[in-house]
């Protein structure tokens, strides 16, 4: 199948139309390698699928859920992140994302600011602009590690700030955050009496990891999901986190009041039942990926990986000094089945400095990519050259 000129990946990062069909055609492209959306191919663990097929075949997706998600997901979740249930209750939503917007919708009124990132999830800036008003920091330089700080807080921190997104490890970077860098957070919320948004989505790939809730329970907003570290991200399910006493605000803004998918939530049940048994797996072949992917952009001379090791699934590739677009590479990638993302997605200010690269497959996959992304850069680099 030739691919169609209209999809490409300049229509895809500005969010035309046809990005429908863009993403339709790839997902049915069944040899395309899925590198573009830190997806997590690695996990087939058979409790898991036996749990959703038990739930087809006993038919329970003919009746609708409880409307905040079934008990025992609930305190699975709790109990993943060692949270006492006495202090914090939480929301079963369709994925990371529906909790994100639930967050800003409980939080924010007009006359708010949220601070976020610059590189980061726009997705967060966008939902909070519905709402409140955004204040977005750039991030991507040494000087910060590649992350908002505590003193970058500070200093555009306002009298209507009210809320600060963490994204904990960072899409797009993989930077992570200390206990020392958390605390001072939570030390900054109490003081202006604010709230932190912590986004742990790609905890689960991180060395070493602390969060928010631990120390500013009154303060804390989690963002939990299935998608990454469970390899469930087409079945919707995540979970939002909250101190018990804010709950009741957080019913209000539910939009999903029947439920979470069925299917969804028992695979999810049986992913944290048995995380021991698979969890190690994952993170040793992921973390076994990033050093394939770092030989090959070390041998392209002015691409470097800002962050590195990164502490997600995923890991930013800069070609600003090379003469390459991101879009090129991307589409010559595309072209050869390998789908990547341009930094557009994740980043207003720096976005046409790198692309994305996710990597929780398996190795002959990274293997691929390495091999042509290489032989990419160095085609399109000796032409922006003549």
């Amino acid at each position: 199948m030739v691919f169609p000129e209209f999809l490409n990946m300049k229509t895809l990062s500005e969010g035309l139309k046809p990005s429908n069909e863009f993403f339709d055609y790839i997902f049915h492209k069944k040899e395309m390698i899925w590198m573009g959306q830190n997806t997590n191919h690695l996990n087939h663990d058979e409790r898991i699928i036996n749990a959703i097929i038990d739930s087809i075949l006993n038919h329970e997706y003919c009746k609708y859920p409880p409307p905040e998600g079934f008990k025992e997901l609930k305190r699975l979740v709790l109990e993943d992140l060692k949270l006492n249930n006495d202090e914090f209750d939480n929301l079963i939503t369709a994925g990371g994302t529906e909790s994100l917007y639930i967050t800003m919708q409980t939080l924010l009124d007009s006359e708010d600011e949220i601070i976020t990132s610059d590189p980061g999830y726009l997705i967060i800036d966008n939902f909070a602009r519905r709402f409140g008003r955004v204040i977005s920091v750039s991030i991507y330089n040494e000087d910060c590690n590649y992350k908002l700080t505590p003193d970058l807080v500070n200093e555009n921190i306002t009298k209507n700030t009210k809320l600060i997104s963490l994204i904990d490890p960072l899409n797009p970077l993989g930077s992570c955050y200390t206990k020392s860098e958390i605390k001072a957070f939570a030390e900054i919320a109490e003081e202006y009496d604010i709230y932190l948004l912590h986004d742990i989505t790609y905890r689960d790939f991180a060395e070493k990891h602390y969060l928010v809730a631990k120390y500013a329970p009154e303060r804390s907003f989690t963002v939990y999901s299935f998608s990454k570290i469970c390899g469930l991200a087409g079945l919707r399910v995540g979970s939002l986190i909250v101190p018990a006493e804010f709950m009741e605000s957080v019913r209000s803004s539910i939009i999903n009041d029947l439920g979470t998918n069925v299917l969804a939530q028992r695979g999810a049940i049986a992913a944290l039942k048995h995380k021991n048994k698979w969890v190690d797996k994952v993170k040793r072949r992921t973390r076994k990926n990033q050093k394939i992917i770092k030989d090959a952009v070390d041998e392209i001379d002015g691409a470097f990986i800002p962050v590195y090791p990164s502490n997600a699934n995923m890991l930013v590739v800069d070609i600003h000094k090379t003469g390459v677009r991101p879009s090129d590479i991307a589409n010559y990638l595309l072209k050869h089945n390998i789908f990547i993302r341009e930094g557009t997605y994740t980043s207003r200010l720096h976005g046409e400095k790198y692309v994305r690269v996710s990597f929780s497959i398996p190795k002959e996959q990274v293997m691929k990519f390495a091999e042509k992304f290489v032989s990419g850069m160095k085609k399109l680099s000796s032409r922006s050259s003549r």
